[in-house]
């Protein structure tokens, strides 16, 4: 019987509340991105995760994921936490309760789908939304953080390297989201009402909360209070600033100003970045991490009539929700410098001559 360490217990369980904090990091960091009209439904869709999900997990999703099943999936020996006692099992952390590590897998299985609604957000019901939680957590998300992490997983098996979600959590995230996007099609308001974020402060806060969770997402992945876990608290913070540093430097090359939505952005993507790798690499190789992760996720250099032409803005983090205060929707005729203009020498905003109705008495700018 292996002893349980309470320096690890403890950190493992200070991990899951770092990571819990995540999800309502992105609830204020997608709801500052969306339209006021949008913005509860918006913090909704993460914040119901924490319910919704945390029930599906005890009664069915660990099993799957975590249970000593087949290469393909956990069974369901471990249903309604089963077998899912105080005593630590050598496959998922010698030194720590199984309860400790179903818990900290709990909060990854929670934002994951959380992840996904940033891409759907005005496009689906709520009821719709509850519905798409429950059966992607049990049919995508269980079996493969099963194939990746999971006891006799096939991935597992072909030597996959995965530290703290780049593929169980981030890839499937992304590739269901865009799918989903597919699915359901453009807003209806598309290309015809500006769709910029309400509010830039909580954008802050929500991209803050996140690398503050961040730090238990990955360091935590250690499963123990040591060497490993430092170097990937190390990882974390580093390649994040350098994805921060870079992004506000691209926009000062391209635009000449630095955004707000811009550099918190920037972090995001670095931490998402390092996130597969971070207790893999040494603390320089983050430094290229996060450059590349900035350098390969922001837009290319456009010309300025391109820039202004901007037809559409997205609150996916990862491929960058920024400089929306110069890339406006194009829904007015004529161009957009030629209602900056009119604006800038004091004609009304509302002019039906140059102003867009929609923007009401003021431009989004």
């Amino acid at each position: 019987m292996n002893a349980i360490s309470a320096g690890d217990t403890a950190w493992v369980l200070t991990s899951t509340a770092l990571v819990m904090v995540m999800t309502v990091g992105l609830a204020f960091f997608y709801g500052g991105l969306v339209r006021p009209k949008n913005a509860l439904n918006t913090m909704m869709m993460s914040v119901v995760a924490l319910g919704v999900v945390s029930v599906q997990w005890v009664l069915v999703g660990y099993s799957i994921a975590f249970g000593h099943g087949t290469p393909w999936w956990g069974g369901l020996a471990w249903l309604g936490f089963k077998g899912v006692g105080l005593e630590p099992d050598a496959a998922y952390g010698a030194t720590i309760p199984l309860q400790a590590h179903a818990m900290f897998q709990l909060m990854f299985a929670i934002i994951t789908p959380a992840l996904i609604s940033g891409a759907i957000v005005e496009r689906m019901r709520f009821r719709a939304y509850v519905v798409f939680l429950v059966l992607w957590a049990t049919f995508v998300y269980d079996p493969l953080a099963h194939w990746v992490w999971g006891s006799g997983g096939w991935l597992a098996k072909l030597g996959a390297l995965d530290f703290a979600g780049g593929t169980v959590v981030h890839i499937s995230a992304g590739v269901s989201a865009l799918v989903a996007a597919r699915m359901l099609g453009p807003r209806k308001d598309f290309k015809r009402t500006a769709i910029v974020p309400h509010n830039v402060p909580l954008v802050l806060l929500g991209a803050g909360l996140l690398w503050f969770g961040w730090f238990g997402f990955n360091a935590g992945s250690a499963l123990a209070a040591n060497g490993l876990a430092a170097l990937a608290f190390t990882n974390t913070n580093t390649a994040a600033a350098t994805a921060m540093v870079a992004w506000v430097c691209l926009d000062l090359l391209r635009t000449g100003k630095a955004t707000a939505v811009g550099a918190a952005t920037g972090l995001v993507v670095g931490l998402v970045g390092i996130t597969p790798a971070a207790g893999y690499i040494t603390v320089t190789a983050s430094l290229a991490v996060g450059a590349l992760a900035a350098l390969v996720t922001t837009p290319p250099s456009r010309s300025a009539r391109r820039r202004r032409s901007m037809t559409r803005w997205t609150c996916s983090p990862a491929t960058g929700s920024r400089e929306w205060l110069g890339r406006s929707s194009r829904v007015c005729s004529p161009p957009n410098w030629r209602i900056r203009r009119a604006v800038t020498a004091g004609w009304p905003a509302t002019s039906p001559k140059w102003a867009c109705s929609s923007w009401r008495s003021s431009p989004p700018w």
